[in-house]
């Protein structure tokens, strides 16, 4: 019989963090973060990385494992992920899937196929990519990766050649392998989605960004840039850091560097549950005080 493996989702700042340190005191459990960013070494204030003692305290795998120039995907996550997860199962501690990437964690469960894959900061990217180079380079670039693909499709059929590669960068793997199949995980998952009230959710973005900006991510940002990390990565195109760029290259005053990272981040946070209410097995938990936050890990205990 497949085990169960519980999956704590949500949008950001919700208090998915918390609650993993809730049910570590009711089992020994191992985290799976099951974020985008996280991934990522020097980039902790603006993607809120769990603190340091939280961090010694519980064992957290896909945190802080690659510099921000590394090309990483879902589909890697997925298949690593999966590892990692029968590893902890076999040393007999609970592993305790955390995060707010959908894509993240659909790599994980389900496995991916092509309609997943969808990604329109990426998108534009490649249209100003194809717009300096030429079709013929991106066309170029696509045979090399998948050159089966290549060979179905007219080396002039920009939305197909374009699409390909928003696929490769997305899963890492050739589109037309998930064309063919998609490998669901040897597990169970029990998902938890935990959720509040639009102000209150909205509040603790907005303090949560106060708290980055006090607790120095422009000095972050900074450097990261001397380490020669630029906005031109896809690490660095992420909410917080992005408006930081903008501040330090003179496009925004502070005030509205700060309003405008308060601004995605909630509509970041929309797109997050967006993304996980079409998924019907998720249970959803209002945490909207600290005594919801204790009873919801509560309700998780009971099942596990």
């Amino acid at each position: 019989m497949a085990s169960v493996v519980p999956i704590i989702v949500g949008p950001t700042a919700v208090g998915k963090t918390a609650l993993s340190v809730l049910l570590s005191e009711h089992f020994p459990l191992e985290v799976v973060s099951a974020d985008s960013r996280q991934i990522y070494k020097y980039m902790d204030i603006g993607t809120a990385k769990p603190d340091k003692a939280i961090l010694q305290k519980i064992k957290h795998h896909f945190i802080d494992i690659l510099e921000p120039d590394a090309y990483y995907s879902a589909g890697m996550f997925g298949k690593d992920a999966r590892q990692v997860i029968k590893e902890i199962r076999d040393k007999g501690i609970l592993p305790l899937v955390v995060g707010g990437s959908g894509l993240y964690i659909r790599a994980l469960v389900d496995g991916l196929f092509e309609a997943d894959l969808r990604d329109e900061a990426l998108r534009r990217s490649l249209k100003e990519e194809c717009g300096r180079v030429g079709l013929d380079r991106m066309y170029e670039r696509l045979q090399k990766i998948d050159a089966p693909y290549a060979a179905k499709i007219s080396p002039s059929d920009q939305k197909r050649i374009l699409r390909a590669l928003e696929v490769w960068e997305l899963s890492g793997k050739k589109i037309s392998e998930l064309q063919k199949e998609k490998t669901p995980a040897e597990f169970v998952p029990l998902f938890f989605g935990l959720t509040a009230e639009r102000p209150i959710l909205y509040e603790r973005i907005n303090r949560r960004v106060d708290e980055m900006l006090k607790s120095g991510l422009l000095e972050e940002v900074e450097k990261l840039y001397d380490r020669g990390y630029t906005r031109g990565l896809n690490a660095l195109n992420t909410v917080g850091y992005k408006e930081v760029f903008d501040y330090l290259e003179g496009k925004l005053n502070y005030n509205d560097m700060e309003e405008h990272i308060k601004r995605n981040t909630r509509r970041y946070a929309k797109r997050q549950l967006t993304w996980f209410r079409q998924d019907s097995r998720i249970r959803w938990i209002q945490v909207d005080t600290a005594s919801h936050l204790d009873k919801a890990a509560e309700i998780i205990s009971a099942q596990l």
